[in-house]
């Protein structure tokens, strides 16, 4: 019995280790077309800063992310800078002028509300807190100055959002579609 649980884990550990070497999922060009986006989902780790795309079980791209504060804790009251921790779907994608594109979280969503009762049933949020949204995943703002070092420094920037680099977020938009799983942890 042992002996067939052995060959299932290294054959469920096969896709997740794949062909490439981790430096080599930075840089690896992703296209719609190469990839099945019915299969596709996002994890986003706030502790190492990454943001990890899988198809099914296989990982395909490594993407570095910066946040609102270096505080990691997960998100309570709007104006916190926190980044949500979850799991929450893309409920829409645009081109934006800001930050060249913007994909739209569902947060807040229903485990959010459930929560964020929670902390005010625990007396963590005062009862009139409002818990925010407009959450999302996107590029850098040229605009106020902020470039793709930010993003190689580790320089957490936003109001809570998800920020990457402009090509990255473009490359993404392109292949996600609205209702994309997405995973944040820290």
């Amino acid at each position: 019995m042992y002996r067939n649980c052995y060959w299932l884990v290294l054959f469920a550990l096969i896709p997740l280790s794949g062909f490439n070497t981790k430096s080599d999922l930075y840089n690896v060009k992703l296209r719609a077309a190469s990839i099945d986006v019915d299969k596709v989902f996002l994890l986003i780790d706030k502790s190492d800063y990454r943001l990890y795309l899988y198809e099914d079980v296989t990982l395909r791209k490594i993407y570095k992310v910066v946040f609102g504060s270096r505080d990691q804790s997960d998100k309570l009251v709007q104006g916190d800078r926190r980044t949500p921790e979850g799991t929450f779907r893309i409920l829409s994608k645009r081109v934006d002028n800001r930050w060249s594109r913007f994909l739209l979280l569902d947060y807040p969503n229903e485990n959010s509300r459930a929560k964020f009762q929670h902390y005010l049933a625990a007396g963590k949020v005062t009862a009139n807190a409002d818990m925010g949204g407009g959450i999302g995943i996107h590029g850098v703002e040229y605009g106020s100055g902020i470039r793709d070092n930010y993003v190689d420094s580790r320089i957490n920037w936003t109001l809570g959002c998800i920020s990457m680099k402009n090509a990255d977020v473009n490359e993404l938009y392109d292949i996600l579609k609205v209702g994309t799983p997405v995973v944040i942890r820290r």
